[in-house]
This record gives C-alpha cells, structure tokens and sequence, in this order.
C-alpha cells in the first residue's frame, strides 16, 4: 500500500521528540505550533537547508549521518547566539523510492541530533519530490532529497551574542580543532571514504561537535563581545565578524589549532594550513573577549580546548582587513576563500 502523508508524518512523530510541554503548549500534528514564552527569556531563531548533492552526496553520507548533520548545522546557529536549545520545525522534501529503509535510517539520525541537542520537534511539512528531465533523453529521472530545519533557542532576555559587538583590542579565540570537518570532505571527494584506515577521519565532518555548553558558559559569564560559529571557514567567517563590527583583525598563524594530517594524506596534496584557514563545517565557535578578561578565559571548557588565535584591530577601509601573521612576523592579507555557495555562479 502506497505510503500516505499522514502515515509520513506519523513515522517522523515516533521517531523524533515531539511531546507538549510547559512551553510547547501545541505541536506536531496541527496547522501551526503553539509556544507560551517563559517571562524574562527571548527566542533566538535560525534555518538552515540540506540539500542531495550540494550539501550531502548519497554515495557517501549514510542516511543517519544526514539526519544528524542536517539538524546539528542549523542548531549550530543557536550555540552561536548562546542561545539554549528547544524547539524545531522540519521540512522534508523526498522522493518515493526514500520513504522506506532510507528514511527510517535517516529519522534515527536525526532523532539522535535531537536528544542530544535538547530539542524537540514542534511540526513542519512534507513534499513528494518530483522528477527532473533527464537531459536529451526526455527520460525522468528521480528527484533528490531536500531537508529545511528552523531551530529556535531560548535565552535570557537581553544577553544574546551577535557577530557585530567586537572591538579595538578584543583577543580572539576559536574553540576546537580547525580544518578536521573538511579533512574528511577531502578524503570523501577523493574516494578514499571507504578504505578502513581513513573511516576514523570522517567522524568530525559526519558528526560534527557543537559548542552549545561554550556559548551557554559565555553568556553566563558576559565574556564574549561578539560570537558566531565556524560553518564557512575561519577565513570567510572572521571576515564576516570584521565586517559587522567594522574592525579588523590580526592572526597568528602559529597559534592555529589546525588539525593534524597523516603524511599519506599530505602527500596527496592535503594541506593541514589551508584546512585551517578555509576549512568549512567545524561547527565551532569564533568568539572575542575584551582584553582585560581573556586572561580568565579557561584553556579547556566542556572537553573542548579554547585557544586564542590573535586579536582586533581597526578597521581598515570597506573590507576591514584581516592580517595573517607568519612565524617570521611577515604580515599578509587573509583572503577569504571558505565556502560559498555563489562563488561558483558565473
């Protein structure tokens, strides 16, 4: 018997958190969501897409790790905000040959994501994807997969981190390793995903940690003055920072705590500099702290090293420099190669 969109939607239900709460006065199932916010808190919210063959390839990406990696990019923005957590709406857009096996597996992943994130699905919608001319042919061929996720976190009233709160003489830290997510992009791309030896290098681009328990702790304790996480590269995303706050910023290379490549890997034209640097999908947290508190700042938090990577400086004309500092004290201009996703559009 042909699957149904209820019967869709009843799946997703037991598989993924969804019950009412205190909160969450209504849920999955009805037209619309109903929330009843706690006094003195705020919403911080985001949306975030998953996308067959842009953003995750079938071939190499299990469906749980789809299901998990999907939900824990858009959650990242909340970790960013310092934002707790909640709620989620999903829409899932997948074509019939997916609503078996594929799906169930990909629901684990997610629900997975969920519970470790604190989250609980709150509703959402669901579409057939439908096929696309395949070319001369005139043949149809299957449509792919798509995933949207609006996340919504919970914070005091007032005390949200933006990206645009960064000054003059701020320090800057980055919390985690840089350039192990693409570290495993590079070897999927290279098709060398399945050989045993590379399987363990795959983790942090399949499940990627996030900093939510950081972000939480910098806002209890009002230590960043701005903040937001590691998707497109430290190169892209501290530009972005720069910008918002129309300052600049001096990095020390040496500092970097780039990721470590096997010389197999190097030898194959892996450069643990450049992950670093332009490496997207660590999902960690980039972060500036006034000068007179970083000292305070601990080395470790939650499991995660803290590491300060160089400090603010003025701005500098339109694009708000950002300066890469070599071991001999050569200062270069920090381009921004990470990820975009209209850089290839001609």
């Amino acid at each position: 018997m042909a699957l149904t969109e209820d019967k869709l939607i009843e799946r997703i239900r037991r598989r993924i958190p969804s019950s009412a709460d205190a909160v969450l006065r209504l849920g999955i199932g009805d037209d619309a969501a109903v929330l009843r916010p706690v006094r003195g808190t705020e919403w911080a919210l985001s949306c975030d897409q998953f996308i067959e063959g842009v953003h995750f390839l079938v071939e190499a990406h299990p469906p749980e790790v789809v299901g998990y990696k999907a939900l824990a990019r858009a959650t990242s923005d909340l970790a960013a905000m310092g934002a707790r957590p909640r709620f989620f709406l999903l829409s899932l857009m997948l074509p019939a040959s997916r609503t078996g096996r594929w799906l169930d597996r990909m629901l684990t992943g997610m629900s997975r994501a969920a519970r470790r994130f604190g989250l609980t699905l709150a509703g959402g919608d669901t579409a057939a994807s439908i096929g696309r001319s395949a070319g001369r042919s005139g043949r149809k061929a299957a449509g792919g997969v798509a995933l949207n996720l609006t996340v919504m976190g919970e914070l005091e009233a007032g005390c949200g981190v933006s990206r645009s709160g960064a000054r003059a003489g701020d320090a800057i830290f980055v919390a985690g390793e840089l350039g192990a997510a693409q570290l495993g992009l590079e070897i999927i791309l290279r098709g060398m995903h399945r050989q045993r030896r590379w399987r363990h290098l795959l983790t942090p681009h399949y499940y990627p940690k996030l900093g939510i328990e950081i972000g939480r702790w910098l806002v209890r304790h009002q230590m960043a003055s701005a903040m937001m996480d590691l998707s497109d590269g430290l190169s892209t995303d501290l530009t972005r920072l720069c910008r918002a706050s129309r300052v600049g910023a001096r990095i020390a290379e040496q500092s970097l705590p780039a990721v470590s490549v096997p010389e197999a890997l190097c030898a194959k034209g892996i450069d643990a500099r450049a992950l670093a640097l332009h490496g997207g999908e660590d999902y960690g947290l980039l972060f500036t702290v006034p000068k007179r508190w970083a000292s305070r700042l601990p080395r470790l938090l939650y499991g995660t090293r803290i590491t300060r990577i160089g400090e603010i400086v003025r701005g500098r004309g339109v694009n708000n420099g950002v300066e890469l500092i070599a071991a001999n004290g050569r200062s270069t201009p920090l381009e921004p190669k990470g990820w975009d996703h209209f850089r290839i559009v001609k």
